[in-house]
């Protein structure tokens, strides 16, 4: 099985046996465009603070799928792109001492 990262950065992942394995990331990440409508305002100290509804776009930068290959992407594409099956975000983050995640526990899918 081979791994490709479409995420921005390398990913540091713990394997079952403790060790890791780091994939680094591919020249263009998967992308997905925001796309944003005001859903109203929160008056704060007399000021007005705009509130935004999110909602998931197009997804860019994202290979079809291929046999023998996961792509690891971000949470945010996995989400617009729920219908692949070949497709995993990385698990929970492992923190070092000052609180910086290093690692992450495995790799999830949504």
């Amino acid at each position: 099985m081979q791994l490709r990262n479409l995420t921005p950065h390398a990913i540091t992942v713990r394997l079952a046996d403790g060790a890791t394995l780091t994939v680094e990331p591919e020249p263009e990440p998967a992308r997905c465009k925001e796309e944003r409508e005001l859903a109203g305002t929160l008056s704060v100290d007399g000021r007005e603070i705009p509130i935004w509804r999110l909602c998931l776009g197009e997804v860019h930068g994202l290979p079809e799928p291929q046999d023998g290959t996961i792509l690891i992407v971000s949470r945010v594409v996995a989400e617009a792109a729920r219908d692949r099956i070949d497709l995993l975000i990385p698990g929970p983050g492992l923190r070092d001492q000052a609180g910086r995640i290093v690692a992450c526990d495995g790799l999830s899918r949504l």
